[in-house]
C-alpha cells in the first residue's frame, strides 16, 4: 500500500515537472522567434571573436597591435557563446541556437524551483509558484536576449537546490555539485564569491555541516575557479577574476546619478571630469591598462563618496528599495511599459507581505531571507541594471508563495 501511494506521487511530481518544462519552452519560443536578438552585443562579440580568431580571451587589442587579455567581463558566459560556434552554422542560426539553449536552461529552472518550493510548501502552491516564475514577462524576455543573467538565474537555483540538498541528506554527491557550481557561478559573477562564503558558514554554524565537509566544499570550489585565477596571476601577478568594481562603483554612485535619483546609474562617458578623463588616456596601453583603469576610477569613486557621505548613504537605501520593487528610472522608456513595471511592483508589494507573515524560526526559510538582503545589499553599491532584478525574482516569489499559503488558509481552508 505504502509503495503503491508513493509511486503514484512520484508519478503525479513527473507529471507536474514535465507540465511545467514543456509549458515554459512553449511560452518562451515565440518570443525568440519574433523578439530575441540578431546579434551577439558588443562586449559578447568581441570576446567570442577573438576567441575563435586568436584562440585566446581578449577583450581589446591595441593600436600598437597589443591584445589584452580579458579582465573586462567574467570568463563563463564567453566560453558558453563560444561553444556554439563549433556547430559551424550560419551566423543568425548560431544565435537562434544559443536562445534556443537559454529557452531550454528557463525551462529547467522553473522545473528545480518547483523542488525547492517544495520544501516549503504543498504541491499545489509549488505548482503556483513555479507557474508564475515561469510566465513572468521579465524573464520571458530574457531569455530572448544575449545576456548571461539566464545563466545566473540557472546557476542560482541549482546552488540553492543543492544547499538545501546538504542540509537534508550531507552526501557527497550534493557537496560536490554545490562545490561545482559555487565556483561556475563566480566565474559569472564574481560577486558571487561573498555569497559563497556567506552560505558554507550557514551550513555550518545552523546547520552543523562539518568542518571537514566544508573545507571540502571550499577546495572544491576552489579547484574549480582556480584555472582562471592561475591565468591571472600569471599575466598580471593578480589574483583576480576581474577588474570592474572601481568602474561599477564610480559609475552607480556618480554625482550626477545621485542629483537625478538615477538608480541604474548612468554611461557618463562623454560627461567625465577632464581631469579624470586626462587620466585615463594617459594609461599606458599595456597588460595592466585595464587593472590601471579600474584604480582610478576607483579613487575616484571613493573621493566622492567620501565628500558626500550622507547623500551616498540616501542614495543607497532609495537604490536599495527600488531594487525590491521597482526601479525607476524616467529617462529609459522601457520602465513606462506596463508588461514590465506592473508586474514587478505587484510582486515587490506581496513578496514583502510574505516576507512579514513568514515563520522566522525556519533555519532553511532565513537562509533564503538573509542571501535575498545580501543580494540587495550588494547590488545596490552600484548601478542597477534591470536585468539584476532576475536574481531576486525566485526570492519573491518563494515569500510571496508565504501571502498565498495564508490567504488559502485564511479564506480558503474548506
Amino acid at each position: 500500500m505504502f509503495l503503491n501511494n508513493y509511486h503514484q506521487l512520484k508519478s503525479k511530481e513527473i507529471y507536474v515537472l514535465t507540465l511545467l518544462i514543456l509549458f515554459s519552452a512553449f511560452i518562451r519560443i515565440p518570443i525568440i522567434l519574433l523578439y530575441g536578438d540578431t546579434s551577439l552585443e558588443h562586449e559578447w562579440e568581441l570576446l567570442v571573436n577573438n576567441l575563435i580568431t586568436h584562440g585566446k580571451l581578449v577583450y581589446e587589442i591595441f593600436d600598437n597591435g597589443y591584445m589584452l587579455p580579458n579582465l573586462w567581463m567574467p570568463p563563463l558566459y564567453a566560453y558558453y557563446l563560444y561553444c556554439f560556434s563549433f556547430f559551424g552554422l550560419e551566423y543568425q542560426n548560431y544565435i537562434l541556437l544559443i536562445l534556443l539553449s537559454q529557452m531550454l536552461l528557463a525551462s529547467i529552472s522553473v522545473a528545480v524551483f518547483y523542488k525547492i518550493n517544495k520544501l516549503f510548501f504543498s504541491q499545489k502552491i509549488s505548482f503556483y509558484n513555479s507557474a508564475l516564475f515561469s510566465i513572468f514577462p521579465i524573464y520571458i524576455y530574457a531569455s530572448s536576449q544575449i545576456s548571461s543573467i539566464s545563466l545566473q538565474v540557472f546557476l542560482m537555483i541549482l546552488f540553492l537546490y543543492f544547499f538545501f540538498q546538504i542540509v537534508d541528506k550531507k552526501n557527497f554527491s550534493s557537496i560536490i555539485i554545490f562545490s561545482l557550481l559555487s565556483g561556475l557561478i563566480m566565474l559569472l559573477r564574481g560577486e558571487f564569491g561573498i555569497i559563497f562564503v556567506i552560505s558554507i558558514l550557514y551550513l555550518f554554524l545552523f546547520f552543523k555541516v562539518s568542518i571537514k565537509k566544508i573545507l571540502l566544499i571550499f577546495l572544491i570550489t576552489l579547484v574549480t575557479v582556480s584555472p582562471y585565477l592561475f591565468r591571472n596571476f600569471i599575466i598580471f601577478n593578480k589574483i583576480t577574476l576581474v577588474e570592474t568594481a572601481g568602474y561599477n562603483l564610480w559609475k552607480g554612485n556618480h554625482p550626477l546619478a545621485m542629483k537625478n535619483s538615477v538608480v541604474e546609474g548612468l554611461d557618463f562617458s562623454t560627461e567625465r571630469d577632464v581631469k579624470l578623463n586626462e587620466q585615463i588616456d594617459a594609461l599606458p596601453k599595456d597588460k595592466f591598462y585595464r587593472i590601471n583603469r579600474n584604480a582610478v576610477f576607483l579613487d575616484q569613486a571613493i573621493k566622492n563618496i567620501m565628500n558626500e557621505t550622507m547623500g551616498y548613504l540616501i542614495f543607497y537605501v532609495k537604490k536599495a528599495i527600488s531594487f525590491f520593487f521597482i526601479t525607476i528610472n524616467p529617462q529609459d522608456p522601457r520602465y513606462w511599459n506596463p508588461l514590465h513595471y506592473l508586474p514587478v511592483l505587484l510582486l515587490g508589494i506581496t513578496s514583502l507581505i510574505g516576507l512579514i507573515l513568514s515563520d522566522k524560526k525556519s533555519y532553511k526559510f532565513n537562509y533564503l531571507i538573509l542571501i535575498f538582503f545580501l543580494i540587495i545589499g550588494i547590488f545596490s553599491m552600484v548601478s542597477i541594471l534591470p536585468r539584476y532584478k532576475l536574481i531576486i525574482f525566485p526570492f519573491q516569489i518563494i515569500f510571496t508563495g508565504v501571502l498565498i499559503e495564508y490567504v488559502k488558509e485564511k479564506f480558503f481552508a474548506n
